[in-house]
């Protein structure tokens, strides 16, 4: 029976990050692709900039819902912390990687986030500060999340004392920063991407959507 909920977990985890929260959203919203405007990614930052800013932070949330419902069922099986890591870790496969959209999805930073939120609320909610801060200075919040999450592994030590979570945000740190890494070499090589100041973001805001 064990090994059947392991296996369910995982599914059920990868699954729930495949629904498409970017794609539908804007859809509905706008009648795009959103796969097709912009820097082409699908995610919440997209959603908002090219579509619109309500739909985009509805996305954030449920990008942000799917890693957190995978954590919670897993831990609701009974799973050891190990396959509870597993389960929110095959969410953010099935945000990048969705079987539904012939495997091609978004970073998963949101629903990288989502997991963290269960796992490790107050230590996220020490960098979620200091994201704030940047991402108010730089408009930003890809360099938000990188600051926010390079300290985090420190917080979790600090504050919670487990090697096991200490190990696994500086995996999940490490595997969002290379996903942007060759996200971001990709569309450079292929002329995709949106051109934008390493540090600062002058045109755009999270909070405010890209003028037509």
């Amino acid at each position: 029976m064990q090994i059947v909920s392991t296996i369910s977990a995982v599914l059920v985890g990868y699954l729930l990050g495949s629904i498409p929260s970017a794609y539908i959203a804007a859809r509905i919203k706008g009648g795009v692709d959103i796969r097709q405007v912009g820097g082409g990614n699908m995610g919440a930052l997209n959603v908002m900039r090219e579509v619109d800013r309500g739909a985009g932070y509805a996305v954030w949330i449920a990008d942000m819902a799917k890693g957190m419902l995978a954590v919670y069922i897993a831990r609701w099986l009974g799973l050891s912390p190990v396959w509870v890591y597993a389960a929110g870790f095959a969410a953010i496969v099935g945000h990048n990687w969705p079987i539904f959209l012939k495997f091609r999805g978004g970073k998963g930073g949101a629903t990288t986030l989502g997991i963290l939120l269960v796992l490790v609320p107050r230590e996220l909610g020490i960098s979620f500060g200091i994201t704030c801060v940047v991402v108010f200075i730089t408009h930003n919040p890809v360099l938000g999340l990188y600051i926010a999450l390079t300290p985090l592994p420190v917080f979790v030590w600090l504050i919670n004392g487990s090697g096991e979570l200490v190990s696994y945000t500086v995996f999940l740190a490490a595997f969002l920063a290379i996903r942007y890494a060759v996200s971001g070499l990709q569309k450079s090589r292929s002329g995709t991407d949106i051109k934008k100041g390493i540090i600062f973001d002058k045109e755009y805001s999270i909070w405010q959507a890209r003028k037509k």
